[in-house]
């Protein structure tokens, strides 16, 4: 190749790169002149702008533990601190001034009284209060092997086992007919779409708790359409690979991941109650969420109907659905996130709604193969049926 050839060839893309880079140069250049020159207009804000966020609250043997972190545009000063309105002594670590995004503990000595209320305030430089409450007082449990145990029990009990159970209706429903199968695949959308609500439910509640700048309502949603996307893709991918034929197994666990996902948000509720020493509550929601999930195990079996799963299967199904739920207990219990739970939960409900898009398909392909009405007075009254089974599970946790 000649130089001269070579020379026109490099031209195209030198040009190429000044075309990217002109723009981006402009851009930052704008930016200085605004920061630097201004506007013309620089107010001094009426009043500071400070954003406290207390993380946890724990209970120790010699007072309060507060974990905080500075979520604010400006640097602040913790100068005061109240209990039940009374001023009282504390210490801090690193230091009483948090730097913008940083964190730390603020020590309390204070002779809290066993299922008492307590209100902590912090009052920071400025004269702006951020407050924390303690419904019942309980020590905070430690991190220990047998309180591990006792949590993942309590996980076993409110996902594993009743999902399993409901597995267990697998031979009872393989008798049903194909209009059978129909409504249990109709059964099985209702049921979910009661979990895509319930789960976003949860989610935008903690979204509430954490701190307004993680924007915890767009981290809900971001997560639900991000995993629905990435289920979707990854399914038209398996489907290629198997020419295009549904495979029910393929369905059951995608259904068991985002059922998974949802019940490691019950487990983060149950974790949680009890940390904070309302274990009847946590008891109570124990309870309430094994009756719920059960259902689950029905919706996870159904669309298994038209294959020939091994005992393993099954297994493998029930660990899915129904351990996260340990692992959500243990989060809960011992480092509750706010954020991280409302992260968890949109991915969760992206997760069951791609499902419900798999489901659907799965059943208008099989009415048209089979020359059956795919929107049948049986279907619809099944998914109403899912529905209301779900919502009247769901009521047992709620009184």
């Amino acid at each position: 190749m000649s130089q001269l050839q070579m020379e026109a060839k490099t031209k195209p893309k030198s040009r190429m790169l000044w075309t990217a880079l002109l723009p981006a140069g402009l851009l930052i250049g704008v930016l200085l002149l605004f920061f630097t020159a201004g506007i013309g207009i620089e107010q001094q804000p009426a009043a500071p702008i400070e954003n406290l966020a207390i993380n946890r609250v724990e209970v120790t043997d010699n007072g309060f533990v507060l974990d905080v972190r500075n979520v604010g545009p400006e640097e602040l000063t913790i100068a005061m601190v109240t209990v039940d309105d009374a001023i009282w002594n504390a210490s801090f670590e690193p230091s009483a001034t948090l730097a913008r995004f940083a964190s730390g503990k603020v020590y309390i000595p204070y002779p809290w009284l066993y299922g008492e209320p307590h209100t902590i305030k912090l009052m920071t430089a400025n004269a702006i209060a951020f407050e924390a409450e303690v419904p019942a007082a309980q020590k905070t449990p430690a991190p220990t092997f047998e309180l591990f145990a006792k949590y993942a029990m309590i996980g076993l009990y409110v996902g594993v086992i009743p999902v399993g159970l409901g597995l267990m209706w697998y031979p009872f429903m393989r008798r049903f007919h194909r209009k059978g199968i129909h409504a249990m695949l109709a059964l099985t959308i209702g049921l979910l779409l009661f979990l895509v609500v319930d789960t976003f439910e949860e989610g935008l509640e903690l979204a509430g708790e954490a701190a307004g700048i993680y924007q915890g309502v767009s981290i809900v949603f971001l997560g639900a359409l991000m995993s629905f996307l990435a289920l979707v893709a990854f399914d038209q991918y398996s489907a290629s690979k198997q020419r295009g034929r549904s495979n029910g197994i393929r369905t059951s666990f995608l259904l068991a991941a985002g059922i998974g996902l949802h019940n490691l948000g019950e487990g983060l509720a149950i974790g949680s109650a009890f940390a904070l020493g309302e274990g009847a509550l946590g008891t109570f929601l124990v309870i309430g969420f094994t009756l719920h999930n059960m259902t689950e195990g029905i919706g996870i079996a159904a669309p298994l109907l038209g294959e020939k799963p091994k005992a393993g299967t099954f297994l493998s199904l029930a660990a899915i659905a129904g351990a996260p739920a340990i692992v959500g207990t243990w989060i809960g219990g011992f480092a509750f996130s706010p954020v991280l739970s409302t992260l968890f939960l949109g991915i969760g409900a992206g997760a069951i709604l791609q499902v419900v898009y798999v489901i659907a398909k799965h059943l208008l392909q099989e009415s048209q193969e089979n020359r059956l009405p795919a929107v049948s007075w049986l279907n619809v009254g099944s998914m109403f049926a899912g529905i209301v089974i779900m919502y009247a599970t769901a009521f047992l946790i709620q009184i």
